[in-house]
């Protein structure tokens, strides 16, 4: 079965830490690219990073310097490590694991990230 889980979701203060999992399985396409978006309440999805099989990563403009996307060498299995979070950065967040040449798309369901006082 085919099926991308996020996990490492939850409340912390302003300023704190942490780090998401994504892990896509059950895929037998190879996986180039692996990216996190988030959507924020009330607001549409966007793009936060994104890993590419060479390893090249992409930011939004918001989170560089604060955020870092990684992936395991050889694995479908994605990491985001999220520092200095700010009450913006408040979204569900969202895996998505390509394979470029099908076109394939894979989506997860989910982790809320909640960043109050």
């Amino acid at each position: 079965q085919e099926q991308v889980v996020e996990s490492g979701g939850g409340l912390v203060q302003p300023g704190g830490s942490l780090k998401l999992s994504c892990v896509a399985s059950g895929i037998s396409l190879p996986i180039n690219v692996m990216s996190w978006f988030r959507q924020p309440p009330g607001k549409e999805r966007e793009l936060v990073a994104r890993i590419v099989e060479t390893g090249n990563t992409k930011y939004v403009d918001s989170v560089k310097g604060r955020f870092t996307i990684s992936r395991d060498p050889g694995k479908n299995v994605a990491y985001l490590q999220m520092n200095n979070l700010l009450p913006e950065d408040t979204a569900i967040y969202y895996c998505n694991a390509v394979n470029v040449a099908s076109a394939a798309f894979y989506w997860g369901r989910g982790t809320q990230v909640t960043v109050s006082s």
